[in-house]
């Protein structure tokens, strides 16, 4: 018998499992694949990886002159996918092998096999049947399967960090932040990309202004976008490496599937609530079913991988008898574009819908030193801060180091800062951080060095 079962070994299951097992509850993992999930192994991690790789393949061929930096004959570099794959694979292998340490450090059992839930108390995987007192469901999401004949056409982002050739025609289809990513890191190795949202816009959780700003730069960039328009059968739009769509012509060698994803839903022999493709959970994560959870991607929450890792570890202090609260206004939400882009609370559409009187600082990159010198000051720090008492109720950043610098900002959130103490607060010279300290001044009166 064990106190919990866990389905789904990405950052939602495995961080829950390792805390239930530093809390003494007796925990299975059950994963059907690799340890790490879907993040780890093919999404977040190889993805990060081979972006790094392509920006300093950037800076060497279009920034080194500028930098100061001669004799680089630019027609001999190349970027070769399959070793920046292999330098990939080595950071995953490295990350997933601590993950199964960790797990087995802390005496959760690691059962490989796909799980059917039985009912509230039991799991079936494979064969066996595994009791228990309480069940996670972690198990992530995946895009919607496009119909085609064409095996190698279509492929999910799982499967695009493999050693493969990378053919110079590419779409991407999708809205998400991933969709952007993926378009700019092919955009990045001089592929000729193009976009497809189903929406008239990109990055729809995001402020308005970063996806305004987000949709100029990948303009600007020369990546095609065309809105409001969707594909899920590829028999009557393709034809001799073409898609014939929206009255254009589109050259296409390769389709990345990156479109919305919907809930990995495991098989069950009972009734657990199920909307619009996720599972349903009420403020606690708990489904319908008492005593089954679903943590992460799964229910559709927040499709973050610190999210499902933060719900991970609200359900076992649960669990433990530590009442709390998970507010997901309070967590941040990054986005691995180029520049990268970071947000946390409301976003002004918000504010605006809530009646809420507000006010917008900002401060640009380029008037920070630091940023200056690094050659990448392209972005900026907004704070959104109520107009009474200066409290901070959202910070949205644009910067190429702005996933990281998202949590100072958060730590505002959660201490419910003001304005007038992020102005107080006095940050190291030369840093791009001081940015904060700046719009911080700009709310309270005017920035220095603007």
């Amino acid at each position: 018998m064990y106190d919990l079962i866990i389905i789904g070994s990405g950052p939602a299951g495995y961080v829950a499992a390792i805390r239930a097992g530093q809390v003494g509850l007796k925990t299975a993992i059950i994963e059907k694949n690799q340890i790490g999930g879907m993040c780890l192994n093919w999404g977040c991690i190889p993805s990060k990886s081979m972006m790094e790789s392509v920006k300093l393949y950037q800076r060497i061929t279009k920034d080194s002159a500028r930098f100061g930096i001669e004799g680089i004959d630019k027609k001999s570099v190349s970027f070769n996918w399959s070793k920046g794959i292999k330098r990939a694979d080595t950071i995953v292998k490295r990350l997933t092998g601590g993950v199964e340490f960790l797990l087995k450090k802390n005496g959760v059992d690691i059962i490989n096999g796909e799980a059917k839930i039985i009912s509230s108390k039991s799991v079936l995987v494979d064969n066996r049947l595994l009791e228990t007192k309480n069940i996670i469901i972690a198990t992530g999401s995946s895009s919607p399967k496009i119909e085609t004949e064409h095996d190698d056409l279509v492929i999910e982002p799982k499967k695009l960090f493999t050693e493969r050739e990378v053919p110079q025609n590419i779409v991407v289809l999708g809205k998400s932040p991933v969709a952007i990513e993926l378009a700019q890191l092919f955009n990045m190795m001089d592929r000729k990309v193009t976009l497809i949202s189903d929406t008239t816009f990109i990055m729809p959780k995001a402020d308005t202004y970063v996806r305004n700003y987000m949709e100029s730069k990948l303009k600007k960039d020369r990546i095609d976008i065309i809105y409001n328009t969707s594909i899920s059968s590829l028999s009557e739009i393709w034809k001799d490496n073409k898609l014939f769509l929206a009255g254009k012509e589109i050259d296409c060698d390769l389709i990345i599937n990156a479109n919305d994803r919907k809930g990995n839903i495991i098989p069950t022999e009972i009734d657990i609530s199920v909307k619009d493709g996720f599972i349903s959970v009420d403020e606690n994560c708990e489904t319908s079913v008492e005593g089954i959870f679903a943590v992460g991607d799964v229910n559709g929450t927040a499709m973050f991988a610190h999210i499902g890792s933060a719900q991970g570890l609200f359900v076992i202090n649960r669990l433990k008898g530590i009442e709390g609260k998970l507010d997901i206004n309070k967590l941040p939400m990054n986005m691995y574009t180029v520049p990268e882009a970071a947000q946390i609370g409301f976003t002004e559409d918000k504010l605006k819908e809530d009646g809420v009187d507000y006010k917008v600082s900002e401060f640009p990159l380029s008037a920070n030193g630091k940023a200056q010198t690094e050659g990448s000051a392209e972005g900026f720090v907004r704070i959104l801060s109520d107009n009474k008492l200066g409290e901070v109720l959202g910070v949205q950043i644009v910067a190429p180091n702005a996933t990281d610098m998202i949590n100072e900002a958060a730590a505002y959130i959660q201490l419910e800062s003001t304005v007038y103490d992020i102005a107080q607060t006095v940050h190291t010279h030369p840093t791009v951080s001081e940015v904060f300290m700046e719009a911080g001044f700009e709310a309270v009166d005017r920035a220095i060095h603007k």
